[in-house]
């Protein structure tokens, strides 16, 4: 499945991994893969033609995951007495060939658990990069770099194919409410919510995935290029800082589309926080985004209420 061109415009520019804007630790660094024992399989068989393994690394104190050819879902569900029948999909990013395991899936999860809303973290599968760490280095920092010398609002045009990354996501929704009685969940309250190259899965998943059909959705310094909004939309939430990198001046596009589609719509733009803060601590505003996140979704009852 072909994704929106004008989306896709973004692509280029959220490859490199999300970087804070006061990066520590920032030398890529080897790691065994993790225990992952909460993590299941879901099934959507391997990457085509993947041959380098699956591999992990530390950077700027948290980690990524690399070459993920299996796609799998973790749940960070609540204690039943506090489920509130709501559910989300965590989808870190990373342009699609790293993913931020940690600080934009693992940390946000558990905080949604922490709040009484069942979390899944999404480790979909990636375009494969080279084994070693410097090549794959040398090769984001190219990518990033190409990207960062595009005038504002330009993008190269180029085409990609997002299908096995809409499988997973897919996957991942039906996994839910095939075990919603079992883990508390409502199945027409399942939402989701992606940073960066993940804020693209989650847009891609609502605006051409006719299966997931998800409540609501959240997208966190992704692209605001203008989409054509499909009449089932669900309310979007929006957050990105004026002063990221990538999409700060690169105007309002996917807001006024859903507001021109009549459809629910909150946006947050910060002054500060750059591209890729997630749940890093910072002095700035844009850590506010995880609260506001919250707060939109009771304000829409989705936290507060006992699934039926």
């Amino acid at each position: 499945m072909r994704f929106p061109r004008l989306l896709f415009a973004a692509l280029f520019a959220i490859a490199a991994p999300a970087i804070p804007a006061q990066a520590q630790d920032d030398a890529m660094t080897a790691i065994p893969t993790p225990a992952q024992p909460q993590a299941i399989p879901l099934q959507t068989g391997p990457l085509p033609d993947a041959k380098v393994p699956e591999s992990w690394h530390s950077q700027y104190g948290s980690v990524f995951a690399r070459n993920v050819t299996d796609a799998t879902l973790t749940p960070f569900l609540p204690d039943p007495a506090k489920a509130t029948g709501t559910a989300v999909i965590v989808a870190p990013g990373g342009g699609f060939r790293t993913l931020s395991m940690q600080n934009e899936g693992w940390d946000v999860a558990q905080a949604l658990a922490d709040h009484g809303i069942a979390a899944f973290v999404l480790k979909y599968r990636l375009r494969q990069t080279a084994a070693g760490l410097p090549a794959f280095q040398k090769s984001m920092a190219e990518m990033f770099s190409a990207a960062a010398s595009q005038p504002r609002g330009q993008a190269p045009d180029i085409a990609t194919d997002l299908a096995p990354q809409l499988a997973d996501s897919r996957a991942a929704f039906a996994l839910i409410r095939k075990r919603a009685g079992e883990w508390h969940v409502d199945p027409d309250r399942i939402g989701m919510v992606g940073f960066s190259a993940g804020a693209m899965l989650t847009l891609a998943t609502v605006l051409t995935d006719g299966e997931a059909h998800p409540a609501f959705a959240a997208t966190i310094y992704g692209p605001l290029a203008p989409v054509t909004v499909p009449a089932d939309a669900p309310p979007l939430f929006v957050a990105l800082a004026a002063d990221d990198p990538l999409f700060g001046d690169s105007g309002f596009g996917l807001i006024e589309s859903w507001r021109t589609a009549k459809k629910p719509v909150e946006f947050h733009l910060y002054e500060q926080g750059g591209h890729g803060f997630g749940m890093y601590p910072k002095d700035t505003t844009s850590t506010g985004w995880f609260d506001a996140f919250v707060a939109w979704m009771q304000m829409h009852g989705w936290v507060g209420a006992e699934p039926s």
